[in-house]
């Protein structure tokens, strides 16, 4: 079972934060039911004022220090989302394309991202659709998403 040192409610979801030595470790989405826990630390305090300042304004740029260990893929996937501008949605395969890799690992990189949000990966489109979101194809994850793009006035 995860510790959160942070848990914030929003209209979407409640934002489960994760820190570990001065680092951000992760960001859940708990159901919005989920009872709230005020910051633990000064990082999880930040989190959650990033995260609001990014709910009261879809153009706010985060700055929080992230911990990034993961396979030299998915790096390589999560800065290219973090290259997509507010407003804008890219397809699963142009991105795999900018990248060098299949829509398949593509996507895969994408359900893994530790930190949504921060790393939009909602910005993220199947060319038929909607797509997935967090390795699911339907219910609450979609939901997240949609409302997400709706916030950065994605039609």
């Amino acid at each position: 079972m995860k510790t959160y040192q942070a848990k914030l409610a929003t209209e979407f979801a409640t934002l489960g934060v994760l820190t570990q030595g001065g680092m951000l470790t992760g960001i859940d989405f708990l159901p919005l039911d989920s009872e709230q826990l005020v910051p633990q630390n000064a990082l999880a305090e930040a989190t959650c004022q990033q995260l609001q300042a990014y709910i009261s304004d879809p153009g706010y740029r985060f700055n929080l220090p992230l911990r990034l260990n993961n396979t030299v893929h998915r790096l390589k996937v999560w800065q290219a989302l973090m290259q997509i501008p507010v407003g804008t949605v890219v397809h699963y395969g142009d991105l795999a394309k900018k990248i060098g890799s299949s829509p398949r690992a593509r996507g895969q990189a994408c359900g893994a991202n530790p930190f949504p949000v921060i790393i939009p990966c909602h910005r993220v489109l199947a060319k038929s659709g909607m797509g997935g979101f967090m390795h699911h194809r339907n219910g609450d994850p979609l939901l997240i998403k949609h409302w997400l793009l709706r916030h950065e006035d994605v039609q």
